[in-house]
């Protein structure tokens, strides 16, 4: 019995050591051969040691430093402004008085002034100002600029085609205007597409309202998201497009000021405009060497920090640690050497050139892609077109279009030129970078940490720490401002839409009963749009605000677009061509989503090294930028890369043109037959009357 026990108790301590040992060992990195080295030099001891991190025990480099907590000043002004705004939109309440044209096109008495500010509030939002300056620091300045591009293009084009038909119109809703050319059928899809739209637009904006919201009151950005949902909801529901348009007055007035101010003085105040050349980093070995490890790529470079001869590379200039390390090492200035020439602000052929970004990929097409899905994706918005709807003449919903495009150009496209800016503070060359260290890339010269981690709340960090504070504080509020103004106007939108044109058919009712059947519609909306955005979350490897944004736009470009322009510019237009359009083009776009190759990185398959993704390492050795003998530098064909391969955007284009080739040639063939394809009563097209019980049925 003893002996029987002492072999269970080794056995048990085998599988044991089976189990948690590689566990230990492979905490750094995936190739256990390589991984068993840096254990050795850790003293056997598993990895990462205590106190440490991978990317120092692996690859050398200081563990990122910790970021000070925002002070609660930020959280206090927020706060305060927050609740003004909810009691300016709550006391819109009293002038609904239960019409529901005045909850929905705020009786069609908006101002110019009005128009402009509260289109502008929409198409500014948290997208445009913090999922853009995101994009730009995690990538490139033109990643981010597409947005606000995008976002302006589409007012422009609002009012250059659409806004003075839909004020004309005379209609609650856009779907109304497809069931005035359409009927019942296209009315019920068209509501359907816009309705699962908007709810992905209001989970961005939840997004980045969460995300400030959570910092600065230090609480989960789940719970933020939730916070922020219920708050907008609370003044949507009460008082309708009157709560929405006159805080977007005053969210307009706070924010975009604001948001210019702190954009201004970052651009003309940090202390650089985009990451200079990396200065290198010491001899961490040897404390009193004169010359560091790391070596400059040119002469220039060198001589720019005032670089030495290399202690083993003679013929190379080495970072200087005698002038850039005293005292034993205990204050340098040094870096990751991430930047060996240096960043910049903008290239000027980003837009242009797939290897403008070299060493790195560019998203070339995905970026063109993106300005065309939001320039006319964007023209099938809700928000928009309820406020042409509301505007007091056509001519006002016209020029308050275009001028709210202009605004957003010039307040979204300044955040663009911050992403360079919060890389120099928080990018791969500051002491807050954080690297995987299971990563390898020839074209960086690097066998290990290779990939930089992107700090997902690094743009939000550095408005609570660089400007002065009364600035970061008012430009976070602007972005607030930015995305409650979005969030209020999506949630009365999505109400509308679902009470108006979908339940009314359902179950019709009187103009009393869709108040109620509005303001009820727009909390489940609401739920469903916080569950999406707790989802992608700020950290979110898609991208959080902006691939929502974007997700948002593409859904109603594939199939409702080319049915909207018939409306206004083709004589008499086929309702069944309308109809199968709408449906042709969505489930074209749905097709191609799952057909496409697509691995997630958004790039397409250029033939280049820079659009290899990242390899697993698999040697020990050094970079050939450190100062050792070149016998121990890496063997760069070690590291196996796959080549990016992703056709997002391609279905994005294709579904528009099948949805235009499907209304021609059903609409021709209607034509010549004088006869529809589709028949029936959902198929003949009505005016829905403000205030009638239902639906009357009549040619427009």
């Amino acid at each position: 019995g003893e002996a029987t026990m002492r072999v269970a108790t080794m056995l048990l301590a085998f599988a044991i050591a089976a189990v948690v040992m590689p566990v230990a060992r492979a905490a750094c990195l995936t190739n256990p051969d390589v991984e068993a080295v840096f254990f050795g030099l850790a003293g056997n001891v598993p990895l990462p040691v205590d106190g440490s991190c991978c990317m120092k025990d692996i690859c050398g480099l200081p563990c990122p430093a910790a970021h000070p907590d925002p002070a609660s000043g930020f959280a206090i002004g927020i706060g305060i402004m927050v609740l003004i705004f909810c009691g300016i939109g709550i006391a819109a309440f009293y002038f609904v008085g239960g019409k529901a044209e005045n909850f929905f096109v705020a009786g069609r008495s908006l101002p110019l002034y009005v128009v402009v500010l509260t289109l502008a509030s929409q198409s500014i939002d948290s997208n445009a100002l913090l999922g853009n300056a995101d994009l730009s620091y995690k990538f490139h300045f033109f990643d981010g600029a597409v947005l606000p591009i995008g976002l302006g293009l589409s007012l422009i084009l609002n009012g250059i085609f659409f806004a003075h038909h839909i004020n004309n119109e005379l209609v609650l809703t856009l779907p109304d205007v497809y069931a005035k050319r359409y009927g019942m059928a296209t009315e019920i899809v068209v509501s359907l597409c816009t309705c699962v739209s908007f709810t992905c637009l209001l989970a961005g904006n939840l997004v980045g309202m969460g995300a400030i919201v959570g910092y600065v009151f230090g609480i989960s950005d789940v719970g933020a998201v939730f916070i922020s949902g219920f708050i907008c909801l609370a003044y949507v529901a009460s008082g309708g497009l009157f709560s929405v348009a006159y805080t977007d007055v005053v969210q307009s007035a706070v924010g975009m000021i604001g948001c210019l101010a702190v954009a201004g003085w970052l651009i003309g105040n940090a202390d650089k405009e985009a990451p200079p050349p990396s200065i290198g980093f010491p001899n961490a070995a040897n404390a009193s060497a004169v010359s560091g490890m790391y070596m400059y790529p040119d002469a220039a470079t060198a001589a720019l920090y005032d670089g030495v001869p290399c202690t083993t590379n003679t013929e190379n200039m080495c970072y200087n640690q005698q002038l850039h390390c005293p005292d034993g090492g205990t204050t340098c200035t040094a870096d990751n050497g991430a930047y060996p020439f240096g960043d910049q602000r903008i290239f000027d052929d980003q837009m242009t050139n797939p290897y403008a970004l070299t060493p790195f990929p560019n998203a070339l097409f995905w970026d063109w892609a993106t300005i065309f899905i939001l320039g006319f994706g964007n023209l099938a918005a809700l928000d928009f077109q309820a406020r042409c709807m509301a505007a007091r003449s056509p001519t006002d919903a016209r020029i308050g279009c275009i001028l709210g495009g202009c605004l957003t150009f010039i307040i979204g496209i300044p955040f663009s030129y911050l992403g360079a800016i919060t890389r120099y503070y928080y990018g791969p060359d500051s002491i807050y970078a954080e690297f995987e260290a299971d990563t390898c890339s020839p074209l960086l010269d690097l066998p290990t940490c290779a990939m930089w981690k992107p700090d997902p709340k690094a743009f939000i960090k550095m408005l609570t720490t660089v400007p002065p504070a009364f600035l970061g504080g008012w430009g976070l509020l602007g972005i607030v401002a930015a995305s409650m103004s979005t969030s209020d106007g999506a949630i009365l939108a999505l109400g509308t839409v679902f009470s108006h044109n979908i339940m009314r058919h359902v179950a019709p009712f009187s103009e009393e009963k869709l108040l109620m059947f509005a303001r009820i519609s727009t909390v489940p909306f609401a739920l469903i749009a916080m569950l999406v955005a707790s989802f992608y979350q700020s950290a979110h490897p898609a991208g959080a605000t902006g691939y929502l944004l974007i997700v948002a736009f593409d859904i109603v470009l594939a199939g409702c677009i080319v049915p909207l322009f018939a409306c206004f510019y083709v004589k008499n237009p086929s309702p069944t061509a309308g109809l199968l359009s709408v449906v042709g083009g969505t489930a074209m776009r749905v097709i191609l989503e799952f057909s496409l190759p697509k691995d997630g990185f958004l790039l397409l398959p250029f033939g280049k090294d820079e659009f290899l993704d990242y390899g697993v390492p698999a040697s020990p050795d050094f970079p050939s930028f450190f100062d050792e003998n070149p016998s121990t530098y890496w063997d760069k064909s070690s590291c196996t890369q796959k080549r990016f391969k992703d056709y997002t955007g391609v279905d994005s284009l294709a579904s528009p043109i099948f949805s235009l080739l499907v209304f021609v040639v059903v609409h021709l063939w209607d034509k010549k037959r004088d006869a529809p394809l589709i028949g029936g009563r959902y198929m003949v097209p009505y005016d829905k009357k403000v205030g009638d019980e239902t639906a009357v049925a009549g040619k427009a």
